[in-house]
């Protein structure tokens, strides 16, 4: 029996708040035990800190929003900035200091541990303990019949576990579909109606979808300009990639 799938939308999600000014909202889990996606948005307030520690499997961040200083174990790392994305390491102890300017969102997907890249070696020699990241800006533009992404992390690009995009769907709607992965989709611009199932769900900048392997789902664009979205899903694969119709 295959996952029927959820649809969350993050306003209606209680939010937890930190002792540093962040408030957090776990919206998705797609697996119990750590061997599912699990979707976070964190929101973190002009002068205000998020500190936490990484997942066994690593996660991928993405700057929905604002600019802050990171520091990893202590050291100092990247900047982070809107359309930025991060691969960040296992285990890693991670400091995020905002500004007096702007507030910053953070779209936090913990992968699941069953299929994080090895964290140390026998002797416990170094590893890489810098986050790897990728700049929208900067990736290719590639297309599926008339719909445009580009992959930030994937095979070949720093993440061979799990792949994460951003998409823009233009106005219309496509045939259903499926795919061979797990995905976890968030609603960053636009509006429309997500056809999941044989349901139909409104979409909205901070609406959430978990796909599951095989369920039949086309998200329709019904404004007048393009619908943004971004996606994480393992295993890795191309955003592309469809499970042949049945129907």
């Amino acid at each position: 029996m295959k996952a029927a799938g959820a649809v969350v939308r993050a306003a209606d999600i209680e939010a937890e708040r930190t002792e540093t000014g962040a408030t957090i909202r776990l919206l998705l889990n797609t697996g119990g035990g750590g061997a599912g996606l699990v979707r976070t948005m964190v929101d973190v307030p002009a002068s205000g800190e998020f500190v936490g520690t990484a997942g066994a499997g690593g996660e991928l961040w993405f700057v929905v929003w604002g600019a802050a200083e990171l520091k990893m174990d202590g050291e100092q790392g990247p900047e982070l900035s809107q359309d930025r994305g991060l691969l960040m390491p296992p285990g890693v102890a991670y400091q995020v200091t905002v500004g007096s300017a702007e507030p910053l969102r953070l779209d936090v997907v913990r992968l699941p541990s069953a299929i994080s890249e090895p964290a140390s070696t026998p002797d416990n020699a170094a590893v890489p303990r810098s986050p790897r990241t990728a700049d929208l800006a900067d990736c290719d533009v590639e297309t599926t019949g008339d719909r445009k992404f580009r992959v930030l992390f994937g095979p070949g690009r720093g993440c061979e576990v799990a792949t994460q995009f951003v998409g823009e769907i233009p106005p219309g709607r496509a045939p259903e579909h499926s795919h061979p992965y797990d995905e976890v989709v968030m609603i960053l611009a636009g509006v429309g109606v997500a056809h999941v199932g044989g349901a139909e769900h409104a979409l909205a900048p901070g609406t959430c979808l978990h796909l599951p392997p095989g369920l039949l789902h086309c998200l329709e664009n019904t404004g007048s300009h393009s619908l943004r979205v971004l996606g994480v899903f393992h295993p890795a694969d191309s955003p592309a990639a469809k499970l042949p119709s049945h129907g």
